[in-house]
């Protein structure tokens, strides 16, 4: 459990008296906190952040210097609604990254616990991640992308609005993201193909120990079936439906069943795909 202490604000910091800010938190110089903040205990939030909006934070998250979160969204269809941002716990966000709010009332912004979101990272609005993703530097997501638990992004690409990035997926740097990306899979190039699971990603996650490795057993042949068959996806989803599924594969399964549901935003092919 995280040390409580007392409030830390350096002088030069400017907090507005109606921003919340528990016990523990620590603000540097030239920190700018707006009146509608909310800081969870023992946050550390570096010198010349730019915190305003509705923008909660839960404990023992760092903000690094330069880092600007809860601005207005970059959506021409803003019309000053009263949205959010809501950060989870134990976050690392590294300089320059900015988070921007959800464009409609009632929407949010929100990111789980446990992200590592590294330098000049950008986040549109209405974005969800779930916990534990790594984003590397120079990452820009567009608006409604979501990204599931354990992902990893390369970096310096871009990711197109309404994408949906599954959990433990692997996508590699400067990777042109603009259909979903299947979860447990390795994704690169440009445009983005799928190439392989994520087979280091899913032993470092323990699935290869789980029903005496059958459950990564079948994964493998569920994706051979959808990804390396002569038929299309959707052919292969029917077949797998054949199985009885283990919880990897069903997660892989329902999620390209909702993916294709899209049309033409849909799931990233295989290598080799047009």
């Amino acid at each position: 459990m995280s040390e409580t202490r007392s409030i830390q604000i350096h002088d030069k910091a400017v907090v507005d008296a109606k921003a919340q800010i528990a016990a523990g938190v620590v603000i540097g110089p030239g920190a700018v906190v707006g009146p509608d903040v909310v800081i969870g205990e023992n946050c550390w939030i570096g010198p010349n952040a730019v915190l305003e909006g509705r923008l909660t934070l839960g404990r023992d998250n760092k903000v690094f210097p330069g880092a600007c979160l809860g601005q207005e969204p970059q959506d021409l269809k803003y019309r000053g609604a009263s949205t959010e941002v809501v950060i989870g716990d134990g976050n690392t966000i590294r300089e320059c990254v900015t988070i921007n709010r959800a464009t409609d009332e009632g929407e949010r912004t929100s990111i789980g616990d446990r992200n590592l979101l590294m330098a000049y990272c950008h986040l549109g609005h209405n974005c969800e991640l779930g916990n534990g993703i790594v984003m590397s530097n120079a990452i820009q997501v567009a608006g409604h992308v979501i990204i599931e638990d354990r992902a990893v992004i390369g970096g310096c690409l871009g990711i197109h609005q309404f994408v949906h990035i599954g959990g433990m997926a692997m996508v590699g740097g400067m990777t042109r993201v603009d259909r979903d990306v299947p979860p447990y899979c390795l994704v690169e190039g440009h445009p983005g193909r799928v190439r392989a699971l994520n087979k280091v990603g899913l032993r470092r996650s323990g699935l290869a120990s789980r029903q005496g490795g059958q459950e990564l057993k079948q994964l493998q042949e569920v994706w051979n079936l959808i990804y390396r068959s002569d038929q299309v996806i959707a052919e292969g989803l029917k077949q797998a439906r054949e199985l009885e599924l283990l919880p990897a594969a069903e997660h892989l399964c329902s999620f390209l069943e909702a993916s294709i549901s899209k049309g033409r935003r849909g799931p990233m092919p295989a290598l080799g795909s047009r």
